[in-house]
């Protein structure tokens, strides 16, 4: 299969990167070393191309009632400038996809979606909006667009210096247009890393006078090797391990994204109704490895008599806090903050201990 590339895949080699496939694309997992580029966003300001995600519009004086049937959040409460995080479910609650939908103007909403989705996302909003009569015109606008992230401590005055001063004031979850190297950009107060910082809509030919203009600035290349340890820390689920097909927003710790009483319908709303009043039976839990070993996605959680009862679903090292942690789906008589668990990586028993929020939290 050909991996499809961004508008920066040649700097990326450039620069020396160590290329990946991810999601059906040719991406960098590392340029000096993952842990060197992880200290660089928690203490600087560190730069990601995140292009492969997809774009999707929707405008249309019914835009707003269409797009709440494609996500479980009250988009209504959206103002121009303004984004939210959500899911886009299916019927039975399943999660197809995390995304963040962002008002761009009145009847005008932009959703985006993660790469390795893109076509799995556009055919079920597709399919929904077939089934929609009101006017809500939907546009895959993925190839138009370079996305840059901008992360870390020092990423808002960068952004701000190079884009103008008033995106400095930009809330979280907020907008604001800038002007980079003479290319204007839309800048959303967003990340996946912990930390602040924003994500730039920038023209794909544009790409790498943007992304030029910002390393010089003193933002460093991050790879995805970095963008998997700090999303870990900072306990945001990774589509496709933490959450899927069969995981429902309420067992994955995203209840607070689920609004059943909005005032629009959406797909998956009365199965979700019904998870919320049965209650759950799986929890995805949080954890510390306390003996030796860093636990990996796929290591089973032990019950009594070691019978396998879940498992882990994101694991690595911590650099920032130290030591080993990870993600896991545990029943939800076991799920408790402090409480241990015995977790087995190929026959080899792990000791750990449950965590309550995020391992990492910026000051």
């Amino acid at each position: 299969m050909t991996l499809q590339t961004t508008p920066l895949h040649a700097t990326h080699v450039a620069l020396g990167a160590k290329m990946v496939a991810f999601g059906g694309w040719d991406m960098p997992i590392q340029y000096e070393g993952i842990l060197a580029e992880h200290e660089a966003v928690r203490t600087g300001a560190g730069l990601f191309d995140v292009s492969h995600m997809g774009e999707v519009d929707f405008e249309g004086a019914d835009a707003l009632a269409g797009v709440a049937k494609l996500v479980t959040h009250d988009v209504s409460k959206l103002v121009p400038g303004k984004a939210q995080y959500t899911v886009t479910c299916q019927d039975d609650g399943g999660i197809v996809d995390d995304c963040i939908v962002y008002q761009l103007a009145d009847n005008k909403y932009r959703i985006v979606i993660n790469a390795a989705n893109i076509d799995k996302d556009i055919a079920h909003f597709r399919s929904a909006l077939d089934a929609f009569e009101g006017d809500c015109t939907m546009t895959d606008r993925s190839s138009e667009f370079a996305l840059l992230a901008v992360q870390g401590p020092k990423a808002v005055a960068l952004v701000a210096e190079l884009g103008g001063a008033s995106l400095a004031d930009v809330p979280s979850f907020g907008m604001g247009e800038g002007n980079v190297a003479g290319t204007e950009v839309l800048a959303a107060r967003t990340g996946y890393t912990g930390e602040d910082g924003f994500e730039l809509f920038v023209p794909a030919a544009d790409a790498v006078k943007v992304w030029t203009a910002l390393t010089q600035g003193g933002a460093k290349p991050i790879g995805l090797g970095a963008r998997d340890t700090l999303r870990l820390e900072a306990r945001l689920s990774l589509y496709g391990n933490d959450i899927d097909l069969t995981t429902n927003p309420y067992e994955a710790g995203l209840g607070w994204v689920v609004k059943l009483d909005k005032p629009h319908p959406f797909i998956g709303q009365e199965a979700l109704r019904k998870v919320k009043a049965d209650g759950v039976t799986r929890k995805l839990v949080g954890f510390k490895v306390t003996s030796r070993g860093i636990v990996r996605a796929g290591a089973e959680v032990l019950g009594e008599g070691d019978a396998v009862v879940g498992k882990v679903t994101s694991g690595g090292v911590a650099p920032t806090v130290g030591g080993a942690i990870g993600l896991a789906y545990v029943p939800k008589e076991m799920a408790s903050p402090g409480a241990p668990l015995r977790l087995s990586q190929r026959g080899r028993v792990v000791e750990a201990e449950q965590v309550k929020g995020p391992f990492y939290k910026r000051s």
